[in-house]
């Protein structure tokens, strides 16, 4: 097999040849992949803002690709089958947190590229459980997307309400996704972007956004929920003062800045600040097929293996409209 890999934290990721990947475990598959898109989640992992990696390490989190064998007690799936591997990889089933429902939570997860070896690679393993069945007939690349950039916009829409006028902070791949299905719901988006940043303001109005502007402006109207998906802090307060009374900022990344000090007033009136923390596997049941009724289009810009490093930096750099995804 072939894999950019992480050695060292801050470093640029190395391509290895390593021997085939070992015969899975019970309850194990392993996966020839397709396509593994790229999430900002990747560049907290390669940067270190997440602190806890497994090294050395193959990062990536949104995994499309093709069982190729079964481990002992898989007897569900078939040689060939596509699925899709999420972030989150592995949960204990036994803490407060998965007997409640909550395995988003779970004292003892496992996550796919971070604590374990994730898609960045022609080959990986995985835990059937984990796992999602996805349209064999599809382009991988277009899926691949959909594995947390989607879910995890899908989570925070859920976290956001029911309410109309939807604010959506940092307008990357989550972003053009969750928008197409506020839209389908009969929503009003308004996409904040970086300062000056006309490329993907006219994005979000080609894909059927109400209002687009810079970061720093005020919308037209009140919001009745603003989901983050910038990493940056300060973007708290400035969502507060978007939202109506008795609304809600979601903060949907994994990582952000701190949130500078702010007054109560930004806060008062039942205003709400909450997070959203990685992802259900109820949640992949509910989006995956209403993702595909409300014809979600994912725009991707697609690299080869070799090219993870050159993706990850015109990620870091603002330049993508749409997903980068590497195809092996």
């Amino acid at each position: 097999m072939k894999a950019m890999v992480l050695t060292e934290i801050g470093k640029p990721l190395v391509l290895q040849e390593r021997a085939a990947p070992p015969t899975p475990r019970a309850g194990e598959i392993l996966i020839e992949v397709e396509a593994c898109a790229v999430c900002r989640t990747d560049l907290h992992v390669v940067d270190g803002d997440l602190t806890k990696p497994k090294l050395p390490l193959i990062p990536g989190h949104e995994i499309v690709g093709r069982v190729q064998a079964c481990g002992a007690g898989v007897d569900d799936l078939t040689i060939g089958t596509r699925v899709g591997i999420p972030w989150l990889g592995h949960t204990c089933g036994c803490c407060s947190f998965c007997q409640s429902h909550q395995e988003n939570l779970c004292d003892h997860p496992i996550f796919t590229g971070y604590t374990r070896d994730g898609g960045f690679a022609t080959h990986t393993i995985a835990d059937r459980h984990f796992a999602f069945e996805l349209d064999d007939k599809a382009d991988p690349v277009s899926l691949a997307p959909l594995l947390c950039a989607g879910l995890i916009g899908w989570r925070s829409l859920k976290k956001a309400g029911k309410g109309k006028k939807i604010g959506i902070y940092g307008f990357g791949a989550a972003a053009h996704i969750i928008a197409q299905v506020c839209i389908w719901q009969g929503r009003d988006v308004y996409a904040f972007t970086r300062s000056g940043d006309t490329q993907a303001q006219n994005f979000a109005r080609e894909l059927g956004a109400t209002w687009a502007g810079s970061s720093e402006d005020q919308p037209p109207e009140k919001l009745d929920a603003a989901i983050i998906f910038a990493p940056v802090g300060p973007l708290v307060p400035t969502a507060l003062r978007a939202l109506r009374k008795g609304g809600r900022v979601v903060c949907g990344g994994i990582h952000m800045s701190d949130i500078p000090q702010m007054p109560y007033a930004l806060l008062w009136e039942e205003r709400e600040v909450v997070s959203v923390a990685n992802l259900t596997r109820e949640d992949g049941l509910e989006f995956f097929p209403l993702a595909k009724k409300a014809g979600v289009k994912t725009h991707c810009i697609p690299y080869k293996l070799e090219q993870a490093n050159q993706a990850l930096e015109d990620l870091r750099g603002g330049r993508l409209s749409g997903a980068a995804v590497l195809v092996p």
